[in-house]
C-alpha cells in the first residue's frame, strides 16, 4: 500500500453471509499497536463465552495526513498484517482491514456484524486518547460497549505507579524501583480458534512491495518473525547484554524494538521470559523495557511533550533555515564526524540504528550544532521502523536537555564516545566505507591526517569544530 493511495478507492471484499444465519454474540477487536495472537488480552476477552470476533485493523486517515505513515513503518506494517491474517486463518478466522476514520470504520463494522461490544488496547498519545474518547461516545450512542485493556503495549499500565501528590514519575530511577516491584499479570496463550462472522468485508491486505522509498536493509515484520528473533535472543544474546549493549560494532542488542512498536511481541511476555532467563544481562534488558513504560507514563500525563519542551531551558535554537546545510549533512551522514555519520547511514539503510548511535547523533544535532530537538525527532520519525511517539520524542528531549534527564547540559563528545564504544573503528568502517582503509582508532579523527593521505579521502572535514560547538551550546545555556 503506497502511503498516498486514496482511501476511497479501496475495494471492500465482502464474504457473503448465508440467509438467516445468526450473528448474535459478536465482538469487534480494534487492533492498533498489538498485531499479534500471543498474550493479547483484548482478543482473549472478546472470545469469551464462545463469541464470534471481528479482528479489525483500520488504516487511519489522520495518521497519513500528519506524515507519520513513513515508508519503513508502512512496509513493516504490511508484513505484520499479512502474518496476522495468516495466523488467524490457521485458527479458522481472518483479518478485516479498512481505511478511513477509525471511529466511523469501527462503528460501521460493529453494525455490519451486529456486534454488541468492542475491545481495544489502551494507548498514551494525544491522538490515541482522542480516538478512544470519540469511539466511546459513538459506540455508546449505538448501544455498543467499549472495553479498553491495559498492559497490552506496556508491562505496567501508565498511571498505575505515581509518586505522592503527583500524576507521574518525572525521573526514571525512582520509577524503576517501583516498577520492578510491581506484580505482572500472567502471559496469555494464543487462542486455538477464532470464528469471524461472514458478511463483514475487508480491503485487500497491503504488501511491502506496494510501498515506495523503503530502506534497502529493512528487517521483516510479523509475529512469526518477532517470536523467532525473541527465541534466538533468549538462547544467546541476552546473557551478555549488560556488557555488550553499548558496543556499536558488536551489534549485541535484541533488535526487538520494531516488534515492540507494532506489538508483534508483548512487553509482559518479554519481562517474564527475561526474568526466567535470569542473570545480569537479563536484568539490564528488563531495565530497558522499563524505560519504554517510563516514557509512556510521562506522555500519558503530559501529551504535549510530543511537541513541546517537557522542561524548558529557554533555548533560542538556531533557525532551521540558517542551519539547513548542516542539518542536511547530518541527515545524509556527511558531517565529517565518523561515528555520527555511521549511525545516520545505518539508520538510512536499515530504518534502525543502535541506541548508542541514536544518542550520539542526537547530541551532535542538538548540542554541537544547537538545532532544535524537534527537527531531529521529525527526521528520525521519517526513517525509523520503530518510530514511536513516546520513545522517540522523549529520548530526543532527554538528549536535548529539555526532558527528564537530571543532567540537562551534558554533551556527548563523539570522538571520546567512539573510542569507548567502537575502539577498533569497526562500526565506522562498516558504514563509512570511504574510511575503510584506515586502521584502528585513527578512523575516528580523519581530519588529523596530513598531506596526500588526507587529500585521498573522499570524506568531508567536520562541519563544525567540536570545541566551537561546545562553546556555543554553553553560551546559549549560559554555562561556562
Amino acid at each position: 500500500m503506497h502511503p498516498h493511495t486514496p482511501h476511497d478507492r479501496k475495494q471492500i471484499i465482502v464474504t457473503p453471509s448465508p440467509a438467516g444465519s445468526p450473528t448474535m454474540n459478536v465482538s469487534v477487536v480494534l487492533l492498533t499497536s498489538d498485531l499479534r495472537l500471543h498474550d493479547h488480552p483484548p482478543l482473549r476477552a472478546a472470545l469469551g463465552g464462545s463469541r464470534q470476533v471481528v479482528p479489525l485493523f483500520v488504516r487511519d486517515r489522520d495518521v497519513d495526513r500528519t506524515g507519520f505513515a513513513a515508508a519503513n513503518r508502512l512496509a513493516f506494517l504490511a508484513d505484520c498484517l499479512r502474518d496476522l491474517d495468516a495466523g488467524l486463518r490457521e485458527r479458522g478466522g481472518r483479518l478485516v482491514v479498512r481505511s478511513g476514520d477509525p471511529v466511523e470504520q469501527v462503528c460501521g463494522v460493529a453494525a455490519e456484524a451486529e456486534a454488541d461490544e468492542v475491545h481495544m488496547a489502551a494507548d498514551v498519545s494525544a491522538h490515541a486518547i482522542r480516538r478512544e474518547e470519540r469511539l466511546r461516545r459513538a459506540l455508546e450512542a449505538e448501544g455498543v460497549r467499549l472495553h479498553v485493556h491495559d498492559t497490552v503495549t506496556t508491562a505496567v499500565a501508565p498511571g498505575a505507579l505515581t509518586p505522592a501528590a503527583k500524576d507521574h514519575f518525572a525521573v526514571f530511577t525512582p520509577y524503576f524501583r517501583h516498577w520492578a516491584r510491581q506484580p505482572l499479570r500472567g502471559v496469555l496463550d494464543a487462542p486455538e480458534a477464532v470464528r469471524v462472522p461472514e458478511g463483514v468485508g475487508s480491503e485487500e491486505l497491503p504488501s511491502r512491495a506496494g510501498v515506495a522509498g523503503v530502506s534497502p536493509g529493512l528487517a521483516r515484520g510479523g509475529e512469526a518473525e518477532g517470536r523467532r528473533r525473541l527465541a534466538a535472543w533468549l538462547r544467546g544474546g541476552i546473557t551478555a547484554y549488560d556488557k555488550g549493549h553499548d558496543d556499536l560494532a558488536g551489534d549485541a542488542t535484541s533488535r526487538l524494538s520494531p516488534h515492540l512498536h507494532f506489538g508483534t511481541l508483548a512487553p509482559v511476555e518479554l519481562v517474564h521470559r527475561a526474568r526466567a532467563a535470569g542473570g545480569p544481562g537479563a536484568e539490564a534488558f528488563v531495565r530497558q523495557l522499563a524505560w519504554r513504560d517510563f516514557h509512556r507514563q510521562v506522555l500519558r500525563a503530559r501529551p504535549d511533550a510530543a511537541h513541546a519542551d517537557y522542561r524548558t531551558r529557554h533555548d533560542h535554537w538556531r533557525p532551521e533555515r540558517e542551519a539547513e546545510e548542516e542539518i542536511r549533512a547530518w541527515r545524509e551522514g556527511r558531517t565529517g564526524c565518523p561515528v555520527v555519520d555511521a549511525a545516520m547511514r545505518q539508520l538510512r539503510h536499515e530504518g534502525w540504528t543502535h541506541n548508542r548511535g541514536r544518542l550520539l547523533a542526537a547530541s551532535f544535532l542538538t548540542k554541537t550544532l544547537y538545532v532544535d530537538w524537534r527537527v531531529g525527532a521529525r527526521i528520525f520519525l521519517d526513517l525509523l521502523v520503530d518510530g514511536d511517539v513516546a520513545n522517540n520524542q522523549l529520548n530526543w528531549q532527554w538528549m536535548a536537555g529539555t526532558g527528564t534527564d537530571t543532567r540537562p547540559n551534558r554533551v556527548l563528545n563523539p570522538v571520546a564516545q567512539a573510542r569507548r564504544y567502537d575502539p577498533d573503528g569497526a562500526f565506522v568502517r562498516r558504514w563509512v566505507p570511504e574510511l575503510g582503509h584506515l586502521t584502528g582508532p585513527q578512523v575516528h579523527e580523519p581530519w588529523k591526517l596530513r598531506g596526500p593521505e588526507r587529500a585521498a579521502l573522499d570524506y568531508p572535514d567536520p562541519i563544525v569544530d567540536l570545541s566551537d560547538g561546545l562553546a556555543r551550546f554553553r553560551a546559549a545555556r549560559k554555562r561556562t
